[in-house]
């Protein structure tokens, strides 16, 4: 299989090892398939696959260059005894809707599918091309991907992992993830601003020339594990047709029924998968973009103006706290028929002014495909509440959004499309908010001791992943501006 740039010729393409290894383009775009596969499966296959049969007929659809012994015990390794659940991503039905449970792995939450995932084709990456150099992964997060690489990549032999986070704008339990992660091979460092910042510095570092010509002088090369890298994109595909065959297998709809998923929605890498999924095959009817009150995706939908000039909130969904949502460049690339040059100029023009205008005949397919909406901090607690009392089924607040946006969705089209919430993370990981929610009083701790306050109000067994937050101590947050990012790599790495 093939990959080429969003931004670059399409007679400049990588193999799909060398895509995963290198994460961005040198053009600053993002790598996707050449010609976009034909499904490897029926529809009615999907029903008799487990979780990790699905998965590799995925990796193996996408990334043919790897053996399939390779791509077998990459599954085998990725999904094994550090879930909590056997099926992977169980699914609950509440109140008519299905929520589609991503965050039974390690660090509670979705990133860990594609995270546990990721290590393991970047280790068969590089034997297959042979490279002698260490890779760096080089990753900014707004919280659960920081912690999901490093714990998907910790010891990992070859690599080292450097993750920046904004100061202030991860939840504790986040931050206590993060700065607990055991790995000599692993740092995390806070920056003075937001996610965005983070992410345009990492953008820019990977994009240095000069720096990356010094960093293989020194023997490095970097790569990403944010969902910018093809690698971390691709096994979240899975999820979609996992779902859709185990509510066939359920006798919830019947082959071949159209579903909608609503999906909580910062980066655009979830729906995107989802999307890639469609266009596979599976009976989406719609994707219901679901954002936070960072809600540019939600007017860039309306309107077609994707315009990220406006205030940045800090939220009770701090995953989703982002206003340039990289991934969305891939569906543009697709919409505009992969043109490479349009997705250049309008990538340029959010750079240097701050917004683009997509044209009529994008904004019409858009509307055919997607739907989308937001929720704002109230409305979050409330939704937690609502799906609480109704059987005492607890959500956390991104998924509260995915829950909330879909009810908006249902009242507003009168669409009795199946509903299926991707639910993508643990209530526990944001104990404060889903404290305060289903109790209506302030939580009086944070952090873990929040986590032994909700867990008195909610009882049961804690999972293994909550449990491990209690084990290990957290080192000291190291706070830096983010023109000094390139100098701490550097100090990291004794780069001369």
């Amino acid at each position: 299989m093939k990959y080429r740039s969003t931004r670059g010729s399409k007679d400049n393409t990588l193999n799909s090892p060398s895509a995963i290894i290198q994460g961005l383009a040198p053009d600053g775009g993002l790598y996707v398939p050449l010609n976009f596969p034909e499904p490897n499966f029926k529809l009615e296959d999907l029903p008799k696959l487990s979780y990790k049969q699905i998965a590799a007929m995925v990796i193996a659809l996408f990334f043919n260059d790897f053996s399939k012994e390779q791509i077998i015990s990459s599954v085998t390794n990725a999904y094994n005894k550090q879930w909590d659940d056997r099926s992977v991503v169980p699914i609950e039905k509440h109140n008519g809707n299905f929520y589609m449970e991503l965050f039974h792995g390690p660090t509670l939450a979705f990133k860990d599918i594609a995270l546990q995932m990721l290590p393991q084709l970047m280790t068969r990456a590089v034997q297959i091309e042979k490279i002698n150099r260490d890779i760096i992964i080089l990753t900014a997060t707004s919280g659960d991907t920081g912690t999901a690489s490093m714990r998907g990549f910790a010891n990992q032999k070859g690599t080292d992992v450097i993750v920046f986070y904004p100061e202030g704008g991860v939840s504790p339990v986040q931050l206590k993830q993060m700065l607990s992660q055991r790995g000599k091979n692993l740092q995390a460092f806070a920056i003075k601003g937001n996610f965005d910042d983070a992410q345009t510095e990492v953008k820019k570092i990977f994009n240095d020339e000069a720096f990356r010509e010094r960093l293989k002088q020194n023997g490095y090369q970097f790569s990403s594990a944010n969902s910018m890298n093809i690698g971390r994109l691709i096994p979240q595909i899975s999820y979609y047709l996992y779902t859709y065959g185990q509510l066939v297998r359920r006798k919830e709809i019947n082959l071949g029924d159209k579903v909608n998923f609503s999906v909580p929605t910062g980066n655009f890498g979830d729906i995107l998968a989802g999307y890639y999924a469609k266009k596979l095959g599976l009976p989406i009817n719609k994707l219901i973009c679901a954002s936070n009150e960072n809600n540019v995706l939600t007017d860039f939908f309306e309107t077609g103006e994707y315009d990220k000039r406006r205030k940045f909130h800090l939220t009770n969904a701090p995953a989703m706290d982002i206003l340039v949502s990289s991934n969305l460049e891939r569906l543009l690339f697709d919409l505009y028929d992969e043109n490479d040059k349009q997705i250049a100029s309008l990538m340029n023009q959010l750079t240097q002014r701050g917004h683009y205008q997509v044209n009529e005949d994008v904004l019409n397919e858009l509307h055919q495909i997607f739907a989308a909406d937001f929720a704002n901090e109230n409305q979050v607690k409330e939704e937690i509440k609502r799906v609480y009392n109704y059987d005492r089924y607890v959500i956390d607040p991104h998924t509260a959004i995915g829950s909330y946006v879909a009810q908006q969705y249902k009242q507003k089209t009168n669409d009795d499309t199946p509903m299926v919430i991707v639910s993508t993370a643990s209530p526990y990981k944001f104990p404060e908010t889903v404290y305060e929610a289903i109790t209506g009083r302030d939580c009086p701790q944070s952090g873990v001791a929040a986590i032994k306050k909700l867990h008195e109000e909610l009882g049961g067994q804690l999972s293994i992943g909550v449990r491990a937050l209690f084990d290990h101590e957290a080192h000291m947050e190291k706070i830096i501006n983010p023109e000094n990012m390139e100098a701490a790599i550097s100090s990291i790495l004794n780069l001369k």
